[in-house]
């Protein structure tokens, strides 16, 4: 069983293969996993096994950690590209999210004013305001769309709302006007008896559309990565990827993708 979990608040930094020299802010506990999807390939493992039992940093707690790292970072290196918003779970479904964001911006804008602030998203909380105004605020706001087939999402993604709808995420994702980065897993094999390989046409061509509609600053296409608590899938290809990729570019978006 995969054991990836990450320390809280704070960790890294790491070398990101999207983002560079990230340090990351993980708003969820340390022990465990909190999420509002149920992913198949997530790396920190399915909710049922990793259910945590210690609270969520307060946002005092994010400050004051993040204050001493960004200290100690600028004193001894290394220099952060990005200050990136991940970890076990959904960074947006903290109660604070919003003035945790404030509180991170003005830390960045204090220690390393060329960083980049970064939210890795699932997009199920985009539809709550304050959420919707703190995303505008930071520099990537970096949100999932793996696909636009629901049946496809109910068995990959599994979000946990029993009122999730993808033509709601991709209408409030075209409500950013641009300030929105597209993040999208493909990949192969099974899990159970289904196949769940995303990159032929007949689900890459209905993306593209949500794509052009949502017109994102920039689109990022990758593959797993690390170990995932299914073992019968696989990563899509180099070409496959290649290939989505260009599609894209051909929108006139940007996109690159990690293999």
């Amino acid at each position: 069983m995969p054991t990836v979990i990450y320390p809280s608040p704070i960790f890294g930094p790491i070398m990101s293969r999207r983002l560079g020299v990230s340090l990351g802010i993980n708003l969820l506990p340390e022990d465990g996993k909190f999420c509002t999807f149920n992913c198949i390939y997530c790396e920190c493992g399915f909710n049922e096994d990793r259910r945590p039992r210690h609270p969520l940093p307060t946002r005092e707690e994010v400050r004051t950690t993040l204050e001493a790292k960004l200290k100690e970072m600028q004193n001894n290196g290394p220099t952060p590209n990005v200050l990136t918003f991940a970890g076990n779970g959904e960074p947006t479904a903290h109660p604070d999210f919003a003035g945790i964001v404030d509180d991170v911006i003005a830390l960045r804008n204090i220690y390393f004013p060329n960083a980049k602030v970064s939210v890795l998203s699932n997009s199920t909380m985009i539809h709550k305001p304050d959420v919707f105004i703190a995303l505008k605020k930071v520099d990537n706001n970096i949100l999932k769309l793996d696909t636009i087939d629901s049946s496809y999402i109910s068995l990959v993604d599994r979000p946990l709302q029993l009122n999730y709808n993808v033509k709601q995420i991709i209408n409030d994702m075209i409500n950013f006007k641009g300030h929105v980065i597209i993040q999208t897993m493909f990949m192969k094999g099974k899990f159970g008896d289904k196949d769940v390989d995303n990159t032929s046409d007949n689900y890459v061509l209905p993306w593209l559309n949500a794509v052009r509609a949502i017109e994102p600053q920039q689109v990022m296409v990758y593959t797993i990565d690390r170990e995932t608590p299914d073992h019968e899938l696989k990563k899509a290809t180099h070409e496959e990827l290649d290939s989505i990729a260009e599609k894209v570019r051909a929108l006139g978006i940007p996109c690159s993708a990690s293999y």
